[in-house]
């Protein structure tokens, strides 16, 4: 592309930019996920706190929270990202354009390839794995470090479908099936057995690795304390996880140490803003949206938890009270009972808190429900619909 052409492409993509942003919320598309930029940097600020206090260093889970157009805002905080195959990998490697660390609990011989091209850490699932793609992975890329996932048989997990330590997990190596032979190439040990929670619940995590693994360390030059880390929640010990971090290095001869928090990196950074379509009454109140828990909100139903929604509280609590249901045939298809100040009126807009992680990566078109649009509020004020889905995104992806 001449650099006449590309100034006019960088001034049209300005006045589509400019075109796109709103000031008033209520213009929004709906449904809509809305992410705070100033909220998310202030999740930034106490990763950085971390960084600088603990000299562990934060990557991105793309798994949890993967809104690219965002990443102008964590890149300047974070490392890099973590992926679990090959796309995450590529949209870690094309927007975020720092570290690169994949793990898969298994790779395919036809991805690894490109894998290997693309990352900076390479951390296999088995030592089966390890010996099988370990050689073709430094071939490909000499400078990559390669590692294990292992599993310290220990969790304080709240849920067992969450648990990546629990009974039969395939998740990790226990010791008693590692395989010393790795070590002739492997650099790095990594290790996830937490779910939603905090500092002390990591210090047992350390001591079960450090007691199984331990004899190994001296020989890495990076352990990878997984996600989970609950660590931009209100009550989260942060000066507890620098403690153990700082202790933890000191220990193993100032050993490099990763997290990947996923979940915290979006925590309260904004919401899926929808509309009342209609209001029905069967022995209660309902009001039917233009969302989806199913498609747009999965995890309240798998979790399952009940998603806060901006000025209602608990049925009965105000003095209306209605089920708010999504817009599918699928009977448990609803978000809850909720109670607000006044009557619920169609065309209403209902906003569910704290929905910018693990919502837009596991949305779908189930039912062929539209998927949510994606917008950006700035810290000036201004709003961008960076993104909105139509009618090709649902037919694509079937055929």
């Amino acid at each position: 592309m001449s650099q006449g052409l590309a100034n006019l492409y960088y001034k049209i993509h300005d006045i589509i930019r400019f075109m796109n942003k709103i000031t008033n919320i209520n213009n929004l598309p709906s449904p809509c996920w809305l992410l705070e930029a100033k909220l998310l940097k202030k999740n930034m600020a106490i990763f950085e706190h971390i960084q600088n206090e603990s000299e562990a260093k934060i990557l991105l889970a793309l798994k949890g929270y993967a809104l690219w157009k965002s990443f102008d805002l964590m890149r300047p905080t974070l490392h890099g990202c973590c992926a679990s195959g090959l796309y995450e990998a590529k949209l870690a490697h094309e927007e975020f354009g720092k570290e690169v660390h994949t793990y898969s609990p298994a790779f395919k011989d036809s991805d690894i390839e490109e894998i290997a091209s693309i990352s900076h850490h390479l951390v296999f699932n088995s030592p089966a794995q390890f010996h099988r793609f370990a050689k073709q992975a430094l071939d490909i890329n000499p400078s990559i470090s390669l590692g294990l996932r292992v599993n310290p048989e220990y969790s304080q997990s709240p849920k067992e479908m969450y648990n990546p330590c629990g009974l039969y997990s395939r998740l990790g190596t226990t010791i008693a099936n590692f395989d010393e032979s790795i070590m002739e190439h492997c650099e790095g040990l990594h290790f996830h057995a937490l779910c939603e929670q905090d500092s002390d619940a990591l210090a047992g995590v350390l001591e079960s690795f450090e007691d199984k693994f331990g004899s190994y360390i001296p020989r890495l030059k990076w352990v990878n304390f997984g996600g989970g880390h609950h660590i931009t929640r209100k009550d989260y010990d942060i000066e507890k996880l620098i403690t153990l971090i700082k202790a933890f290095k000191s220990k193993h001869n100032n050993i490099e140490v990763y997290l990947e928090p996923g979940e915290a990196t979006g925590w309260e950074t904004g919401g899926l803003h929808t509309t009342v379509l209609d209001i029905v009454h069967n022995g209660i109140d309902i009001a039917i949206l233009d969302s989806s828990a199913e498609a747009h909100m999965p995890d309240t139903i798998l979790m399952p938890y009940r998603a806060e929604v901006r000025g209602a509280g608990q049925a009965g609590e105000k003095a209306y009270t209605y089920r708010l249901g999504g817009n599918t045939c699928l009977a448990g298809d609803i978000m809850g009972d909720y109670s607000f100040d006044k009557p619920l009126q169609i065309g209403d807009k209902i906003i569910f808190e704290d929905q910018m992680h693990y919502t837009m990566v596991k949305a779908t078109t189930f039912n062929g429900i539209p998927l949510p649009s994606i917008a950006i509020e700035y810290e000036d004020g201004t709003i961008e619909v960076v993104r909105e889905f139509g009618y090709e995104e649902f037919k694509d992806r079937l055929s």
